[in-house]
Formats: C-alpha cells, structure tokens, sequence
C-alpha cells in the first residue's frame, strides 16, 4: 500500500521499539519491532541503532523512505530543555545535556536525503496519546491514563489528541504528588520514594517499587505464609505476588486490593483536577498475557468503587475506568501519532 507515513520510535534504556501509522492514524503493522537501544555505547551508536532500526521496518514491511512524511520520538524525562536531555535514571551520566533532537534530526535528513520533520515527547505522555486514540474513538473525549509498572507513568490527553506537557515539559508526573495517606490505613513510616520527596509520594504505594514495603507489612499478619520462611531475595518474593493473587493467595490479593484503592484515590484526585471522560489504566496489572479477566476486572471495579465517592455527581455517572489494549506498543504508536497530529497544525 503506497501514501504517507509516519514512524515513531520508543527509546528505553535497553531496548528501543519502531512502529508506524498512516495518514488516517492507522497502524502499518502490531507487530513488536524492537532493536538494542546500546546506550552503553554513546550517544552516536544510540543515533545509529534508531536510523537502522526504522530502514529494517520499513524493509519488513514493503516500505520506503521516500514514504516517511515525519517521525515523532519517545524517551523518558527529565529534560533541560525541549529536545535536550536532563538526568535521566535509565541513562548513561554522559547523555545529560545531549540535544538528542537535532543529532537525531540531522541523521534521519541524511537518510532520506531530505529534511525530516521530527517531535519529541516524553515516552508515557506518547503512550497516553496512542491510548486515547482506541478509547475515545471518534469521539472528542479527554482521557488521562496511568501506568503503574516498576513506576507510575501518568498522562493526560486532551480533545485535541494532543498530550498535557507543561511549561517545563515535566507536567503529569502525578506518582510523585502527595498520597492521601490518613485514607489508606496503613501503620508504620512513610514509604520511601526513589524522587527523594519525603511527604508520602502515590508512586510507591500503586507499583512494584512500594511491594517490598507492602509485603513486609502484610507478613506480620500472615507470619505463617511461605514468603514468610523463604530464603529467596525480596525481588523475587515481590516479582511472585502477582501470579499468587491470581491463584487466590489471600496475602497477595490484599496488597493488589490496597494498591487499586490507592490508585482509585489518586484516580479521585486527578479526575477532580482535569476532568476527563475516560481513565485508561495500563502497566503490568492489565497485560493479557499474564493476567487472567477476573483479576484485571477486579483491579479496576476496585479503582471506580474507591474513587466514585470523591467524585462530583456528574462524574461519578459517566467517567469510565477502562484497561490499556496496546501493551508494549503504546508508545511507539503515540509519538507516531504525535508527529501525524503536529503535520496538521
């Protein structure tokens, strides 16, 4: 099939992902396509690794570049400056500083043999936009979506289709807002938080960054349980939480209850700021592949069942808490979309 496209590459530290989307927002393939992002190795072989990346996608799959009408990237904050990364955790101390946008520009123009139009944003607000593409339809619908993962990833997409970035591009960092902590009924400090806030941040109480402190907490109540007696490293006890809740671990399925109603009181707080019609819930929680219905279904009527009452009436009648359908492909896909919605304004 001939006409524009337009492609989008999701930068991690590890490994970066190309996708594609036609002129009508369609994608050209749901195929994972994913590289070495070899970060390790300087800012050049990243740059390198990218351009090849997107000329083997578009081999496989009958494309040319003649065809690619912009490109959009996905990388994680913080940053100096639009198109200049900050420090960044998942990256080298030697990219801080780095104009990734015009090395990045600069090489895709001398592929193409032609300048290439080129956006930048951050990967979960990209991942948002793709998102809100599916759940809103063709609808004029703003949609806030939230990742819990190792992380909280947040994002917020207004009927424009466009992301909520900020004067500073740091807007939507909403794991690192304060947690309404006298609701949660927990004992015990404070969990700490990685950002090095110390007022009780959302992030480690709805993710896998706060499941140590959850299980330590919970075993007191079950010092009987087989994690209690294990010898196995803390990573892999809290790593085996989500497969045990699914098989009815009473344990485990009290700490994913009190992570989805802390997400729902974030939820409550968030949806009272930007109003939006649609929450997408993504991350791991909601992966079809290693999560059953009935637990993905119970996560999420626990979310609605803990924020409703925070909510103003209206709200309560008609927000909808939905899961996220395009999993690891989110973000490719978004800052695709993003280039595809800049080439039109």
């Amino acid at each position: 099939m001939s006409g524009k496209i337009f492609i989008g590459t999701d930068s991690g530290a590890t490994t970066s992902k190309i996708a594609a989307i036609r002129e009508n927002g369609e994608a050209v393939s749901t195929k994972i396509f994913q590289r070495p992002t070899n970060a390790q190795n300087g800012q050049e072989a990243v740059i390198s690794g990218w351009v090849d990346a997107v000329g083997a996608f578009l081999a496989e799959n009958k494309l040319d570049w003649s065809q690619v009408a912009g490109v959009g990237l996905a990388i994680p904050g913080p940053y100096e400056r639009y198109g200049v990364l900050g420090k960044a955790a998942n990256l080298p101390a030697g990219f801080v500083g780095w104009d990734v946008l015009a090395d990045y520009g600069a090489a895709l123009a001398m592929q193409a043999g032609r300048p290439m139009p080129l956006t930048m944003g951050n990967d979960g607000h990209c991942g948002g936009v793709a998102e809100a593409r599916i759940a809103r339809a063709d609808k004029m619908i703003s949609v806030l979506m939230l990742m819990p993962g190792s992380g909280l990833g947040s994002a917020f997409v207004g009927q424009d289709g466009l992301p909520l970035t900020g004067q500073t591009l740091t807007a939507m960092e909403t794991a690192h807002m304060a947690a309404p902590l006298h609701l949660f009924g927990l004992g015990g400090e404070l969990i700490p938080c990685g950002c090095g806030k110390n007022w009780g941040c959302v992030e480690p109480y709805t993710t896998i960054a706060g499941l140590p402190y959850l299980l330590a907490e919970k075993l007191l109540k079950y010092p009987d349980h087989e994690l209690a007696k294990s010898t196995a490293p803390v990573k892999e006890k809290v790593l085996s939480l989500r497969s045990r809740a699914q098989k009815g671990d009473a344990l485990a399925l009290e700490i994913f209850n009190f992570q989805a109603r802390a997400m729902g009181f974030h939820v409550a707080n968030l949806v009272t700021l930007l109003d939006p019609g649609i929450v997408v819930i993504g991350g791991g929680l909601m992966d079809h592949e290693v999560t059953t219905p009935e637990f993905r279904e119970c996560y999420l009527r626990t979310i609605h069942e803990t924020a409703a009452p925070h909510l103003w009436p209206v709200q309560r009648a008609t927000i909808k808490i939905i899961p996220a359908v395009l999993g690891e492909l989110s973000q490719a896909i978004g800052a695709a979309l993003v280039a595809l919605y800049q080439s039109r304004s």
